[in-house]
C-alpha cells in the first residue's frame, strides 16, 4: 500500500518517534510505501510530499519537533480545501492516511474521513486534552520541563521573599498546570476547569506569608479565568488564530497580587519552551507504540479510528467518538492540587 503520513498543529517532543515507528513497521513488516506530507494538512492540499524510508528516520528518536514540519491549517475550514485533499490523495495514489495531531487536527481528520478517506489518527498534544486517551504524545515531556522550571523558581523566590507566578500552556484544560504544580510543590494552581476567586487567592497568600513562609509559587494555566461575580474582571486577549496571548492572565494576576498585598511578585512564562527539546523516554515509547498500532490497523483494514492509551494498553477508538471533544482535568486531581496548598 501507499500510506500517507502527516503531523499537524503545534509541534511536540515525540513526534519523530511516531514517524519512525510508522516507517520502520510499515516498510519492514508489510512492504508499504510511506509518503510524508510536509506542513500538516497544508501539505496535503498543496501536494507537498516527501517519500519516507529507513534512511530518513535514522537517529531521529531523541530529536524534538517533527521532521515533516507542521502547520495550523484545517482543510474543511478553507474554501476548496477538502476537494484539494481528495485530489492530492488520488494523484499520489494514497490508499490510507495516518494523521498525527491534537484536537483541531483530529477534528479535521474526522471531516476528511467523512469524505471517504481511510484514516487512522494518532493523538499528540502537550495539553493532554484529546478525548478518549489517557495520554497524548508530548505531555510527559512538557510536564517534566514545567516541573523543572518550578523547582528552579523555588530557590530564587525564597531568596528574594517573592511571589513567583509560573504560566504554562493549557487553553481549555489545565493538565500541565495541575500535574506540574503538584510535582513541583506549588502553593496555588489556577486551571481553566475551576475559575478562581482572586479574593481567596489574596487571602491565602497573606495568611501563608504571615504564618510560616516568606515566598509562594503560583502556577497559572494560560486559559485560567476568574469566576463570574468575583472582584476581578478579565477577558482573555486572543491572537490572529484565536490563540490566547501568552502572559496575559499571569501579568493580570501579578498586578492584582502586588496591588492588594504589597508582595514583590514576578512572572515566568514558559511558553514554547514546553514544546521544545528532546522527548523524555515516556514520549519516545508512547510515540513508538502509537506508530506501530496505527500502521498495524491500516494493514488490517481497520480505519476511521484513533490510537489511544487506556491504562497500559494501546487500543483503537472510533474517530467520531472523539472529534470535537475536550478531555478536562478530573475533579479528584484538582482536589489533590488544592489539598497540598
Amino acid at each position: 500500500m501507499r500510506v500517507g503520513l502527516l503531523t499537524g498543529g503545534g509541534d511536540v517532543p515525540g513526534l519523530n518517534a511516531a514517524i519512525r515507528a510508522v516507517v520502520k513497521r510499515g516498510e519492514g513488516e508489510y512492504g508499504h510505501s510511506i509518503i510524508g506530507f510536509r506542513n500538516g494538512w497544508r501539505g496535503v492540499v498543496d501536494g507537498d510530499i516527501v517519500p519516507l524510508s529507513r534512511e530518513h528516520i535514522r537517529n531521529v528518536l531523541p530529536v524534538g519537533g517533527t521532521l515533516l514540519g507542521t502547520a495550523r491549517f484545517h482543510p474543511h475550514s478553507s474554501d476548496g480545501g477538502l476537494d484539494a485533499v481528495l485530489s492530492t490523495l488520488e494523484a499520489e495514489r494514497i490508499e490510507a492516511l495516518i494523521c498525527i495531531g491534537g484536537d483541531g487536527t483530529l477534528h479535521a481528520a474526522s471531516k476528511v474521513a467523512e469524505a471517504g478517506v481511510k484514516i487512522v489518527a494518532i493523538p499528540k498534544t502537550i495539553d493532554n486534552d484529546v478525548w478518549g486517551t489517557d495520554r497524548a504524545i508530548g505531555f510527559d515531556t512538557a510536564v517534566e520541563i514545567a516541573t523543572e522550571a518550578i523547582d528552579r523558581v523555588h530557590t530564587t523566590a525564597e531568596s528574594h521573599n517573592r511571589v513567583m507566578i509560573v504560566e504554562v500552556m493549557g487553553r481549555s484544560a489545565g493538565w500541565i498546570a495541575v500535574t506540574a504544580g503538584i510535582a513541583g510543590g506549588a502553593e496555588l494552581v489556577l486551571a481553566p476547569e475551576e475559575p478562581f476567586d482572586i479574593d481567596k487567592v489574596i487571602k491565602f497568600l497573606k495568611h501563608r506569608h504571615r504564618a510560616h513562609a516568606n515566598f509562594s509559587i503560583v502556577v497559572v494555566a494560560e486559559g485560567a479565568v476568574p469566576a463570574e461575580g468575583t472582584s476581578m474582571s478579565y477577558e482573555a486577549p486572543v491572537g490572529q488564530f484565536g490563540e490566547i496571548v501568552a502572559g496575559a492572565i499571569s501579568e493580570r494576576v501579578k498586578a492584582e497580587i502586588e496591588r492588594r498585598t504589597g508582595f514583590d511578585t514576578r512572572v515566568t512564562v514558559l511558553g514554547h519552551v514546553q514544546r521544545g527539546g528532546s522527548p523524555v523516554p515516556a514520549d519516545r515509547i508512547l510515540g513508538s507504540r502509537f506508530g506501530v498500532a496505527a500502521i498495524d490497523a491500516i494493514s488490517r483494514g481497520e480505519t476511521d479510528v484513533m490510537t489511544a492509551l487506556r491504562g497500559e494498553e494501546v487500543v483503537l477508538v472510533p474517530l467520531p467518538e472523539i472529534a470535537g471533544k475536550v478531555k478536562r482535568v478530573p475533579a479528584d486531581l484538582l482536589q489533590v492540587a488544592r489539598a497540598l496548598a
